[in-house]
């Protein structure tokens, strides 16, 4: 029996994977605010400064960043699923030991925990989604993927929050630890539906990717691969002063109230999970998907320039900020698919890992960088500098698509 004989994924079973691997998203995307809703509380009970605040979480996607690079590996080498349900577990396990941490080491701790167990969604939800979607629906799947993503970070703070309120931020990390077993629960029961283990034994089978396993090592050679790195660094710097310091800087450059400034960024948030649906069905129909991120990328690199510029107050604020939102939603398939297409046969793993490993290093380096402008008094440098990351993200795309074009010709050469 032929690969090609294999039957087609129904939209069902498509559905199901494509769910799945979303609720696992959006868990990985909670557990990245697993502390910073509660910095108040936990300043209060262990008398922290903000620089140990900070700390906090930078251990966290330092560990992520590094893991993430390792976990492609383990992906390749056991299968995806396994993995997946290995980070669920840590997840739940950290919070556990966040809840009942008796000091800071402790909290420490926790966070590295944390930071492991999230180092392993990326290369895992894209070797399953790669392996069970239908190619047709893998837009949509990858637009899925990255919204249930931006809930997470939506629901996270108040889930902890309003918990913590009530009944203190101990209860709250615990109840962060029963969604994650909750949600580790649903994938165990799912092992039918998700186990990509099972695809390499079928007769015929051959990996999504084709081909045969090339060096373990060899796909670092490939110069799209560091541009998708790149891509992910530069627009998590991005993300990083828009999410960190924006309301502030708004409020200093044009003298909007913070509620209005923090208004704006909640515009950003919703335009780009409106986007991230929208971006599903253009890269569906766009083969040229650096062409659509180049294009999304300019429209926010101008939006900062503007902002920059200090002619936008009041209300209108919110406008140039959904844009930029909506330019970040709708990249994210078009981006997804285009790391996809760079990635080598039977790589999927350890390219996602490495090149979403840029995502972390990214957003633990924007903070010092945006705190530097904003400590020096150049606050309308922040936007500048958030444009010139976005033009910068803009330029990378371009380069991966370059490069993927130019594969195929290679190849023909060296025939």
């Amino acid at each position: 029996m032929s690969s090609a004989a294999l039957p087609s994924p129904s939209l069902r079973a498509d559905a199901q994977v494509i769910g799945l691997v979303g609720v696992a998203h959006a868990v990985s995307h909670f557990f990245h605010l697993i502390v910073a809703p509660l910095f108040p509380w936990l300043a209060t009970d262990f008398a922290l400064s903000h620089v140990e605040l900070g700390l906090l979480m930078t251990i966290f996607f330092a560990v992520s960043g590094t893991g993430q690079a390792l976990a492609g590996f383990v992906v390749d080498r056991v299968g995806a699923y396994p993995v997946l349900l290995a980070g669920v577990a840590l997840l739940a396990v950290a919070a556990i030991v966040l809840a009942f941490a008796p000091n800071y080491p402790v909290l420490l701790v926790g966070c590295a925990i944390a930071g492991a167990g999230n180092s392993v969604f990326h290369p895992s939800d894209y070797t399953l989604l790669g392996k069970h979607v239908s190619r047709p629906r893998m837009a949509h799947a990858f637009s899925v993927h990255g919204l249930t993503g931006t809930l997470g970070w939506a629901i996270a703070p108040l889930f902890l929050v309003g918990i913590a309120h009530h009944a203190g931020w101990r209860t709250a990390l615990f109840g962060a630890a029963c969604v994650a077993v909750a949600v580790l629960a649903a994938l165990a029961l799912a092992h039918r539906v998700l186990d990509d283990r099972r695809l390499a034994s079928a007769p015929g089978a051959k990996s999504a990717d084709g081909g045969a396993p090339a060096n373990a090592l060899g796909f670092l050679r490939l110069p799209a691969v560091w541009l998708c790195f790149a891509f992910f660094a530069i627009t998590a710097m991005s993300l990083g002063g828009i999410q960190s310091f924006a309301p502030l800087a708004l409020h200093e450059l044009v003298d909007a109230p913070l509620a209005l400034a923090t208004g704006a960024i909640t515009a950003y948030m919703l335009a780009s999970a409106t986007g991230t649906v929208v971006g599903g069905f253009v890269a569906a129909r766009v083969a040229q998907h650096e062409r659509v991120i180049a294009a999304a990328m300019l429209a926010a690199a101008t939006m900062s320039l503007v902002v920059a510029s200090g002619a936008v107050h009041d209300a209108w604020l919110v406008l140039p900020f959904a844009v930029m939102g909506a330019g970040a939603g709708i990249t994210g398939p078009s981006r997804d698919l285009l790391v996809r297409a760079a990635a080598p046969a039977n790589a999927t793993g350890r390219v996602f890992g490495v090149v979403y490993s840029g995502l972390d290093i990214g957003l633990a380096v924007s903070p010092v960088i945006f705190g530097a402008l904003m400590d020096g008094g150049h606050i309308g440098a922040v936007f500048v500098m958030i444009g010139v990351f976005q033009a910068g993200a803009l330029v990378t795309a371009l380069g991966v698509g370059r490069e993927r074009r130019a594969a195929p010709a290679v190849a023909m050469r060296s025939a």
